[in-house]
C-alpha cells in the first residue's frame, strides 16, 4: 500500500503561511489535505491510511487541530492536517483567523495536488460544506468528497438515504464511505492518492 513503506511522521505545525514547509523539488512532495467541519473525523481518517494510531491528536472535543499540521508519508507525499471549520464555541477573532489561514494554503499551495472534503454520514451537506466545495470548484483545486462515521448509521435504509443525499450534490464523483472502526474505504482512498501521483 502507498506510504506505508516507512513510519509517517509530523513535519511541522504552522500558524503562519510563512510556517509552511518549502517543497523539495518543482511542487513536490504532493500535498493531500483533509478538509471538513469540526470533529468530523479528518485525523482519524489520517491515522487509519497510514496505520499509526494517534500519529495525528484526535478528540471527542471539536475544535483541537488549531494550526495546519504537515506529515511526511514518504519521499512523493505530504499528508496535511486543516482546522475544522464551523466549531461555534471559538471566538469570532479566532474564525476568521482560521479561515485565513486555510483560505491562504488552499488557494496559494503550489504542492496541493488534492483535497479530502470530509462529510458526517449522520448530518450530510451543511453550508459550511457546501461553500467550502463551491470555493474549491471556483478555484479548480481537485476534491474527493469522503463520507465519515458510516458506521454510526444503524440500518441500510440509513445508509442508502444519507449517502443518497450527498450524491445528489456530487455530479461527476461517486463519494467514499469510511469507518475508523472497520478501517472501510481505506483501500480506495489510498487508490485515488495512487492515481492522483501517477498523474502529476
Amino acid at each position: 500500500m502507498v506510504g506505508t513503506e516507512a513510519a509517517a511522521s509530523l513535519i511541522t505545525s504552522a500558524a503562519h503561511p510563512q510556517q509552511f514547509p518549502p517543497a523539495q523539488r518543482q511542487n513536490r512532495p504532493l500535498e493531500i489535505a483533509f478538509l471538513g467541519r469540526s470533529n468530523v473525523g479528518k485525523s482519524s481518517l489520517l491515522n487509519c491510511l497510514v496505520r499509526q494510531p494517534g500519529l495525528a491528536f484526535t478528540s471527542a472535543r471539536p475544535g483541537c487541530t488549531q494550526l495546519i499540521n504537515f506529515y511526511r508519508v514518504d519521499e512523493e507525499i505530504r499528508f496535511v492536517d486543516l482546522p475544522g471549520y464551523g466549531y461555534a464555541q471559538l471566538g469570532l477573532e479566532a474564525r476568521a483567523g482560521w479561515k485565513k489561514l486555510i483560505e491562504s494554503y488552499l488557494s496559494g499551495r503550489q504542492n496541493l495536488a488534492l483535497s479530502f472534503l470530509l462529510i458526517d454520514a449522520r448530518r450530510g451537506w451543511m453550508d459550511m460544506d457546501l461553500e467550502l466545495k463551491a470555493w474549491l470548484e471556483f478555484r479548480n483545486r481537485r476534491y474527493q468528497v469522503v463520507v465519515t462515521k458510516i458506521d454510526k448509521l444503524k440500518s441500510s435504509n440509513q445508509v442508502r438515504t444519507g449517502l443518497a443525499a450527498i450524491q445528489k450534490e456530487l455530479q461527476d464523483q461517486q463519494p467514499v464511505q469510511f469507518s475508523a472502526i472497520d478501517s472501510r474505504g481505506v483501500r480506495e482512498i489510498w487508490q485515488i492518492i495512487s492515481k492522483i501521483k501517477n498523474q502529476q
